[in-house]
C-alpha cells in the first residue's frame, strides 16, 4: 500500500489528498468504516503491545486538483496503525 498524506477538516473529514507531488480534493462526501484486523491468520498471539483490533478506513472519491472536469477517482485510505499515517489500498484503485 502506497503512503499518503491527508489534509482534513476540523472534524477530521478527509478533504484532500497529497499523493506524491499531486494533491486531489475530495469531491463527494467520503464514507468511513472499521475493519477487523485478522492478526490471528498470521500469528497464535496478538502482537505483544498491539491494543487496535480494528482499522479505520475512508472511502474517497477525488478530482485531481482544482479541476472540475477532472474525472473522479475512488480510493480507499487505510489508518497505519503503527504510525497514524495513511496508505492507499488496491493498485487498482491507485491507478487515476
Amino acid at each position: 500500500m502506497e503512503h499518503v498524506f491527508i489534509r482534513t477538516s476540523p472534524e477530521g473529514t478527509p478533504i484532500a489528498v497529497a499523493r506524491g507531488p499531486r494533491e486531489w480534493r475530495i469531491a463527494v462526501e467520503p464514507v468511513r468504516w472499521y475493519e477487523r484486523v485478522s492478526w490471528w491468520e498470521n500469528a497464535r498471539r496478538m502482537p505483544r503491545g498491539e491494543g487496535r483490533v480494528d482499522i479505520e478506513v475512508w472511502q474517497v472519491q477525488v478530482r485531481l486538483g482544482g479541476n472540475s472536469r477532472s474525472s473522479l477517482a475512488t480510493w480507499q485510505l487505510v489508518r497505519d496503525g503503527a504510525g497514524g499515517g495513511w496508505r492507499l489500498r488496491g493498485e487498482e484503485l491507485a491507478a487515476a
